[in-house]
């Protein structure tokens, strides 16, 4: 077949990342590869975008003078900002406590978010302060959304799906329906074994020490009958209303903080049902007699939730995720659960997550897509303190859905048809690598609890040393294999060796790559390729006939 190359049209369009379909379940799949035609863009917000300023300026104090103006104490940059009708400057990471040192260590002090007029393009103000000679960066502040799974499919007795044998270990009712943990071969098409090896590692776990797991994300049903008490920021559990009890600036965050809409209230509703699922996976109730079991047992972990997502659509800012996952360290987390992303690179996210010691599990996406060639984040992000995870179906092959990549991906986990508690007491399938990711933060904090000498190093080298090979993940992962907590349990204890995190590279990821969209067609019996060219930083040059 001859392709013929023609660069038809440059856009800077931008699309929310993610989409929403209905979850089908076993022996009904419909699902079909994913078309090559893409579209990952991402909207820009208008009216604001995020400056750093250059070593050297690091006491910069914003105030805005009675006459409305921003003054810096930098005569450019006031200037600048006075020309955008700028309103607002403000550090996008806060005064962080006992965290101070290293975020100035980081460099993080010298980012700030700068609100100006709307009606001013947004490439006007970043054109502008590229050009001053305190400034090192400056770049729109684009939308992150949820990596949307399927729509939910609540569990009823028409659609309930199950292994053949119901024993189990445990009493709760739906267990024999969370086919990823013991997959006997049973569903339709379904291969044997193709399941995390939970009850083997039911078998081994002893841990005592409840470990955190941050799940930043949309909002959690706290309330939910099999999530009560293990939803929880423990700094504040038992403190006063209206008191912050624990002296970290946010008054009753005693499930988490939602800084979707700056309050205390994690859960708002429907909206937080992808939340509510993933914290389900990690740590609802075991043995309790009372709808799914949860990975790691109530004793063993507690979520936190961290709400930096929201709305019909789950999208937000990436300044509302920063905030939040500094909020989780900043109050015990050590597992940070993010089944979010962007096609759009913000450099200050990736130092956000560079600069933290928590453990990072992101799900990979649900674009079918190579993060080689399509890169998303924070999936595609090269740092050592984070696992990207695809989603793997009953039958040991990738769903069609999942994003993928032999460098960007390390492992696959069950994300399809996965049960979880879903708001209001009930209980829903959903498809998608947001269902994959939770299954690895869970396996780490039980790693974490079960073995509290070794480091989160050591606990990431754990589990990706000790993945089930399947010939089916060759090329699409980094590990060619798939989530295996049994052996991760087994392994724990002569696999501890007091590792810590590679440094990263603060310089990488400093702007965003052009983003290439594909779409092929037929026209007079030729087939061509069209070539879609997305440029977020407007430094994107093209020359006819290179």
């Amino acid at each position: 077949m001859k392709y013929l190359y023609h660069y038809l049209f440059l856009t800077t369009s931008l699309i929310l990342l993610g989409n929403c379909t209905k979850d089908t379940l076993p022996g009904t799949d419909t699902t079909t590869p994913p078309s090559l035609e893409t579209d990952t863009g991402a909207e820009a917000f208008e009216g604001w975008i995020r400056v750093k300023f250059k070593s050297g300026n690091d006491e910069i104090a914003p105030v805005v003078t009675k006459s409305g103006a921003l003054s810096t104490g930098l005569a450019s940059v006031d200037n600048a900002a006075l020309a955008l009708g700028a309103r607002q400057m403000k550090r996008v990471f806060p005064p962080a406590g006992r965290f101070e040192e290293r975020t100035r260590k980081e460099g993080l002090h010298l980012w700030y978010d700068l609100y100006f007029d709307e009606s001013i393009p947004v490439s006007k103000a970043v054109s502008d302060f590229r050009q001053l000679p305190e400034v090192a960066v400056a770049e729109p502040i684009y939308k992150a959304s949820l990596i949307h799974p399927s729509a939910p499919v609540e569990v009823s007795e028409t659609t309930t799906i199950s292994r053949a044998s119901q024993n189990a270990p445990y009493n709760d009712p739906l267990l024999s329906n969370q086919w990823h943990y013991d997959n006997d071969g049973t569903l339709p098409d379904a291969l044997a074994g193709a399941d995390i090896n939970l009850f083997r590692a039911w078998e081994i776990t002893q841990g005592s020490p409840e470990v955190i797991v941050a799940v930043v994300d949309g909002g959690v049903d706290y309330a939910h009958e099999d999530l009560q008490g293990n939803v929880v920021n423990p700094a504040e559990l038992n403190g006063q209303p209206g008191i912050d009890d624990d002296g970290n600036g946010y008054i009753d965050d005693v499930y988490g903080w939602n800084f979707y809409s700056g309050s205390n209230q994690v859960y708002t509703g429907s909206e937080d049902s992808h939340g509510t699922h993933g914290a389900g996976t990690i740590a609802a109730h075991a043995d309790n007699g009372i709808g799914i079991a949860g990975i790691v047992r109530s004793d063993h972990v507690k979520v936190m939730a961290v709400k930096a997502l929201g709305g019909w659509d789950g999208s937000g800012s990436t300044a509302s995720i920063i905030r939040a996952i500094q909020y989780a360290e900043a109050n015990g987390a050590r597992i940070c659960n993010l089944s979010l992303g962007s096609s759009r690179n913000d450099p200050a996210l990736y130092r956000t997550i560079a600069a933290s010691d928590m453990l990072f599990v992101v799900a990979a996406g649900n674009d079918g897509a190579d993060l080689e060639l399509a890169p998303s984040y924070p999936a595609s992000y090269h740092l050592d303190n984070l696992i990207t995870v695809a989603n793997l179906r009953y039958d040991g092959n990738l769903d069609p859905t999942s994003s993928y990549g032999a460098s960007s991906v390390d492992l696959a986990a069950p994300g399809t048809h996965i049960l979880s508690t879903t708001p209001g007491n009930s209980y829903s399938y959903m498809t998608g690598t947001s269902m994959a990711a939770p299954m690895v933060s869970a396996a780490a904090a039980m790693l974490c609890s079960q073995f509290p000498e070794a480091t989160l190093a050591d606990v990431k080298d754990i589990l990706l040393s000790s993945v089930q090979k399947l010939d089916s993940l060759t090329g699409l992962t980094a590990t060619g294999g798939m989530l295996d907590l049994g052996a991760a349990m087994a392994s724990g204890a002569a696999a501890q060796k007091g590792r810590t995190w590679t440094e990263p590279d603060l310089a990488a990821y400093t702007d965003s790559p052009p983003i290439l969209s594909l779409s092929l067609f037929q026209w007079r019996g030729q087939q061509y390729l069209t070539v879609q060219v997305q440029d977020p930083d407007g430094d994107f040059r093209f020359e006819s006939g290179k």
